[in-house]
């Protein structure tokens, strides 16, 4: 009867489904756990990617180490100096000042402070770790790995013979450990999910299983026998998605099937749990993934729910589950993204709005769900070797991930606005005295989150596959790594990328050999040319990779050069604060204006009065001494000033009196704003032709 109610197709999915959902409930529920069968990582996980799909049967490409490629002087470089030098080891210091390393130290008696920070507080510890996991595979840090090192033992020195972990559920609060409300809000598997993610990242630089070992007895020894289908486990559910991919990272990392067999019933769902749909709205979680038909709900959830499902299909290719991503990814392109690559419009919920809901000084755009945006597109590039995805890690990376770190280092932002007043309302409400740019929040999930960003980014740069090498991301560096049938290759680039289009890459396979180089074209470029040691190459089309074989030999050049106008960009009209306004755009970076910045601009002037004369050239020059060295971008404008105040309304047949003044617009790119003083700042500039 079920099935004549049912399309055939639809029966089938359903059927499908549960008799996977059978599967996983077989292999769940009866977990064993011993000296003889405790799991062990492999010894050749250490040379890993970022994720690492070595073994992945649906991942089309396959990812490079971090300490593959060596990023040398130019556009990143900086930045990870920065990161390495500034951001890490002042953050150590910050969350030793707040008190997260005191609610380890405390149950060890070494600390008589209370606990202190919430309810997540024990993942900044663990996303920290990460950051230092991936700086250590591009380059010895003697003093960082000893710090990391002693604060990882004072971690374990806290985990239980249980195997359970956590700082905050203990005493008083013990009895509240993994009940349904507090799974829905307490963060627990939030917090062990980045502890296995930054034991993960140690293990890989150093070879150090000492968090590992604690992450995998947590899962094997606490979670597995008392959570998932069985008649005599409690039913799980994420709360906050960071476990799904976690788990399947851990899968990786030592071959135990149940991990992934685990997050897969989580992303199902568990229908014993009752949860109120608000709730598996705003968790993104809490129903069956595949039943998603557009990205709701709390941003960073959402983004991380995505990443974890993508890792399920990369490990087990369930169409349900690639269908469903690609729905939510078109969801993403065409609705929900701000031109920066960021994602969530609403300070309430820290999310997703309606279609087209992408409020300017409202914007939330949090630094983490900039990040989980290019983790999730960075997934999916994997999956399918699509140049679109590529497109938006670029577009994330260079504006709305990059906006996040100030340039030296040392403050952050937790919300990314693409307008902004200092002397407004719109404020930060996790910021003290609204200040957009802090070197601490309480909240504090977004300065490790950046910091594990900018050291994992040589990891980013190429992936490998069955017919060559894929060159996704354009800066100085050299790779030094191998094709699928062993053979040794080394890449270099050369270039003034964003800055310029140019970019020479010299090929250098061990042996002579055949094999494709794949050079992504990037989306944002209109006229490209493509050489192969000075010979043209056809073919190239915005948005796509260029396949290239041939029979490379050391020294073989390919020459790219992507032109860089500057483009204005119009939203579409149904983003309701933009209509009448543009974006400007040169290559990867979006532009804005400072206040400051303007040569007639006084306090008296509000940047919503200038305006872009569309139809005038814009010409971009290169100034060195400008946050440290950015393009700039002079185009023409003009205020528009009232000069008679005719109240808040007044009819359509009187004339609105302005004064008009010629001026030009000075723009600097989106991720420097606030580097100077407080100032105000616009990416969407109103508009008239000429």
């Amino acid at each position: 009867m079920m099935a004549s109610m049912l399309s055939r197709r639809s029966f089938i999915a359903s059927s499908a489904a549960a008799a996977l959902l059978s599967q996983m409930s077989r292999a769940l529920a009866h977990p064993a756990a011993d000296a003889e069968t405790a799991t062990r990582p492999n010894q050749d996980g250490r040379n890993a990617g970022v994720i690492d799909v070595s073994k992945s049967p649906y991942a089309k490409l396959k990812t490079v180490p971090v300490s593959a490629v060596v990023i040398q002087e130019g556009f990143w470089s900086q930045r990870r100096k920065a990161n390495l030098e500034s951001s890490i080891p002042s953050m150590q210091a910050e969350l030793v000042a707040h008190g997260r390393m005191d609610n380890f130290l405390r149950l060890e008696g070494k600390s008589t402070a209370p606990q202190i920070g919430p309810v997540f507080a024990d993942s900044d510890i663990y996303k920290w770790t990460e950051a230092v996991g991936w700086a250590l595979q591009s380059g010895n840090q003697p003093a960082l790995k000893e710090t990391t090192a002693a604060m990882i033992r004072e971690v374990v020195a806290t985990q239980e013979p249980s195997g359970y972990l956590n700082t905050y559920y203990v005493g008083d609060r013990k009895p509240l450990r993994m009940q349904y409300d507090t799974q829905t809000t307490g963060h627990e598997l939030y917090c062990i999910g980045h502890l296995l993610q930054g034991a993960i990242a140690y293990y890989r630089s150093t070879g150090d299983e000492t968090l590992l070992d604690a992450g995998i007895r947590f899962v094997d020894d606490f979670l597995l026998p008392n959570y998932g289908p069985g008649p005599n486990q409690m039913g799980i559910v994420a709360g906050h998605p960071e476990i799904e991919m976690a788990l399947i990272e851990l899968y990786r990392t030592t071959g135990n099937q149940r991990y992934v067999d685990l997050a897969g019933y989580i992303l199902h769902g568990d229908p014993r749990i009752p949860l109120h749909p608000q709730q598996t709205v705003y968790m993104f979680c809490g129903v069956p993934f595949t039943s998603r038909t557009h990205l709701e709900g709390h941003a960073v959830r959402c983004m991380y729910a995505c990443c974890g499902a993508t890792d399920y299909y990369l490990e087990t290719g369930d169409p349900a589950y690639l269908q469903t991503l690609n729905t939510l990814w078109d969801d993403l392109a065409a609705h929900q993204m701000y031109v920066t690559g960021g994602v969530g419009a609403r300070e309430t919920g820290e999310a997703f709005g309606d279609p087209y809901e992408l409020p300017n000084a409202r914007a939330y755009g949090e630094s983490c769900a900039a990040i989980g945006n290019m983790m999730w597109n960075w997934r999916m590039l994997a999956a399918t070797g699509d140049a679109r995805f590529t497109d938006v890690v670029e577009r994330a990376l260079y504006n709305g991930i990059n906006s996040g770190m100030s340039l030296d280092g040392k403050t952050y932002c937790y919300r990314n606005p693409l307008a902004f007043d200092p002397n407004g309302n719109s404020q930060d409400r996790h910021a003290p005295e609204g200040r957009i740019r802090n070197p601490w929040y309480d909240t504090t999930c977004c300065p490790p989150n950046l910091e594990r960003t900018f050291a994992s980014l040589p990891g980013y740069f190429y992936s490998t596959s069955d017919d060559g090498v894929y060159v996704h991301l354009y800066d100085n560096s050299d790779l030094s790594w191998r094709l699928h049938d062993g053979n040794g290759l080394k890449i270099r680039q050369e270039t003034r990328y964003p800055w310029n289009g140019d970019v020479k890459l010299t090929i250098a396979p061990a042996t002579p050999g055949e094999f494709t180089v794949f050079v992504r074209i990037p989306g944002w470029s209109t006229q490209q040319s493509v050489k192969v040691n000075g010979a043209s190459v056809a073919g190239a089309q915005p948005g796509s990779y260029l396949p290239i074989r041939r029979r490379w030999s050391a020294g073989d050049a390919i020459e790219l050069s992507f032109d860089m106008p500057t483009q204005a960009l119009r939203a579409n009209p149904a983003v309701s604060e933009d209509r009448g306004r543009v974006a400007f755009q040169r290559g990867p970076c979006v532009f804005c204006m400072e206040q400051l910045d303007q040569p007639d601009a006084d306090t008296s002037i509000n940047l919503n009065d200038y305006t872009a004369s569309l139809g005038a050239p814009t010409s971009a020059r290169y100034d060195p001494d400008l946050l440290d060295g950015v393009m700039v971008l002079d185009h023409a404008g003009v205020i528009v000033r009232p000069t008679v105040d005719r109240g808040l309304y007044f009819p359509l047949s009187e004339s609105e009196h302005t004064q008009e003044t010629d001026t030009r617009l000075k723009l600097i790119p989106y991720y420097a704003w606030a580097n100077r003083a407080p100032s105000a700042m616009q990416v969407w500039i109103p508009y008239r032709q000429a």
